[in-house]
């Protein structure tokens, strides 16, 4: 059975997405509303779990953009997720800098923790594995971003395997 967060989407969004779409697209003068496109990324994904090509038309027609506009936008930043993915998705840098400084270890470390290659996601869900592009924090290497939102410095292997171990306990609980 597939988690609840990476169903795929309905044929639509629910009316509380178009109602916050709204709300990003005042933010800015009419001409501008296409300004509003990475929020109204983020809501799909907030709603769908991630960012489908339908979606993405949704998005296109509603902000009066070209369809490949949006995607543009979606394949370009990492924090959209273009395919469904795990409850905690871990995105490994692995630029120069880090990799000087064993990125490409701690992509690797996680690789055969979790028995899966970058860009796969564990069978039961929980695990979704990417690597990245810079995240800013070179001095800190290596460096990871955990669902998009919490950075992991200093990430040796043994602080790799308690974020892992510390996440899979949560959920047993």
């Amino acid at each position: 059975m597939i988690p609840a967060h990476t169903q795929a989407p309905a044929a639509s969004l629910s009316e509380q997405a178009f109602a916050r779409f709204a709300r990003e697209v005042a933010k800015y003068p009419a001409e501008g509303k296409q300004s509003a496109v990475m929020a109204c990324l983020t809501i799909v994904q907030e709603e769908l779990g991630f960012v489908s090509a339908e979606s993405e038309k949704i998005v296109a027609d509603y902000l009066g953009m070209a369809p490949i506009a949006v995607h543009e936008v979606t394949t370009f930043y990492n924090m959209y997720n273009q395919r469904p993915v795990g409850k905690y998705k871990l995105n490994v840098c692995t630029n120069l800098p880090c990799q000087l400084r064993d990125g490409a270890k701690a992509l690797h470390h996680l690789e055969h923790k979790l028995g899966i290659s970058m860009g796969e996601s564990t069978a039961d869900g929980l695990f979704t594995l990417q690597q990245s592009e810079c995240l800013g924090a070179c001095a800190d290497s290596p460096v990871m971003l955990v669902n998009d939102l919490t950075m992991c410095s200093f990430m040796s292997n043994d602080k790799l395997d308690q974020l892992i171990d510390g996440l899979k306990s949560a959920e047993a609980k």
